[in-house]
């Protein structure tokens, strides 16, 4: 019987993964994919600092940390069912169950597509793909694309992509439809885009987001925004214009795009043809929740957090005894966010298993170092974390009264 199963080899899980073998717990961390380090190998940018975070340098020191603790990490490996028995848990996957008394799920976050006729075609992918492709395989995903989604997500990797010698035409919106939302309205992007401008290289574009941050300002901004677009990392980025077809036989060949209203619906007889063979579509991420949802574990709406997260509280514990989360399964945040929850998570666990009072300041410190590495991130995917972090726990409280 293992102390711990860890799902997921991200920052999260090797964090977690960390504290465990460092207070003596018989730990196994398992992986579908057969590289360790989760989305941190694809990460690649520069910090305000001037110094560059290099994902898969972040990701090889958990794992060499990880391995120098002689943890099991086993990639290759897929989870398709877990189930409470008694007072252990029933990890189904396809090298077979394992048994534990505690489960930490790491999941991470999935992506959203966002539909566009055309989208079958080869040479379109997820912002995601094209992210592990350029930075982890090293594989120039085309020549010449377009990037449709405004987000923090697609302004960062279209920076990777870019430093990888791969020419960005534009960034542009999703046309307007049931499914795309407000990432296909001006004003609903607008303030998102606000809250990446401290990223740009020009120190104007920087200044102009503080004053950005209002409503009033906002609105304004679209309706003059610039009919070239406004230029980030040498990108065009356009919010008054939207895909409407990806065009081709056999793979991309050009895209059709045509200029929008400030609610972003298309304005008649504005089409224009850009020959691109590549298109990238990014619709932002989603908490990947699923396993805890075959757990049995509660779940919250929380918009600042992305999507339906599992209840949980600061110690990173769920409502279901022994069942643990972390990271991106949790709320979408940065990297940096999901390997102090990680920490956080495998204190908890040592904690539960050993009863060490010792490790209480311990947790305590790993729970602060959570909200600092927060109010430092350089990147924040989603306003307002802290309102839906407070949501979160106000939920667990109240089910953990309930049962008590």
């Amino acid at each position: 019987m293992l102390d711990v199963i860890i799902i997921g080899a991200g920052p999260a899980g090797l964090s977690a993964a960390i504290e465990c073998r460092k207070n003596d717990l018989n730990t196994l961390v398992v992986d579908e994919f057969p590289k360790l380090g989760g989305r941190l190998l694809g990460q690649l940018h520069q910090e305000p600092t001037g110094e560059w975070w290099n994902g898969i340098e972040e990701a090889k020191k958990l794992v060499d940390e990880a391995q120098r603790l002689n943890t099991d990490i086993r990639t290759g490996i897929s989870v398709h069912h877990v189930a409470k028995v008694d007072d252990h848990f029933v990890v189904h996957t396809n090298d077979g169950k394992f048994e534990a008394t505690n489960v930490l799920i790491a999941t991470g976050a999935a992506e959203t597509a966002v539909p566009v006729p055309g989208w079958t075609l080869p040479g379109v992918m997820s912002i995601g793909a094209a992210q592990v492709m350029t930075n982890v395989h090293r594989v120039k995903v085309g020549e010449r694309g377009v990037i449709v989604g405004v987000n923090v997500l697609s302004a960062a990797i279209a920076h990777e992509l870019k430093l990888g010698g791969v020419d960005i035409h534009s960034m542009v919106l999703p046309s307007k439809n049931v499914i795309s939302a407000d990432q296909a309205e001006p004003y609903a992007v607008m303030e998102r885009l606000s809250r990446i401008a401290h990223l740009a290289p020009s120190a104007f574009i920087r200044f102009g987001s503080k004053f950005a941050k209002s409503p009033i300002v906002q609105k304004l901004a679209v309706k003059l925004y610039p009919k070239n677009g406004i230029t980030m990392f040498d990108i065009p980025i356009h919010l008054r214009k939207a895909i409407v077809s990806i065009n081709g036989t056999e793979q991309v060949e050009s895209v059709t795009i045509a200029k929008v209203t400030p609610e972003g619906d298309i304005i008649p007889n504005s089409e224009e043809v850009v020959n691109v063979d590549f298109v990238c579509i990014a619709g932002g991420l989603y908490p990947l929740a699923e396993l805890a949802a075959v757990m049995g574990c509660e779940f919250k709406y929380v918009e600042e957090l992305g999507g339906h997260v599992p209840v949980h509280s600061e110690a990173m514990e769920t409502a279901v005894d022994g069942l643990f989360v972390a990271g991106n399964i949790t709320g979408i945040e940065s990297a940096k966010v999901a390997r102090s929850q990680g920490t956080v998570a495998g204190l908890s666990i040592a904690k539960r298993m050993t009863n060490d009072v010792s490790l209480d300041r311990q947790l305590d410190r790993a729970m602060q170092n959570v909200k600092t590495t927060r109010d430092n991130a350089t990147i924040q995917f989603h306003p307002h974390i802290y309102r839906g972090r407070e949501r979160v726990k106000a939920a667990y409280n109240r089910i953990t009264e309930t049962k008590e």
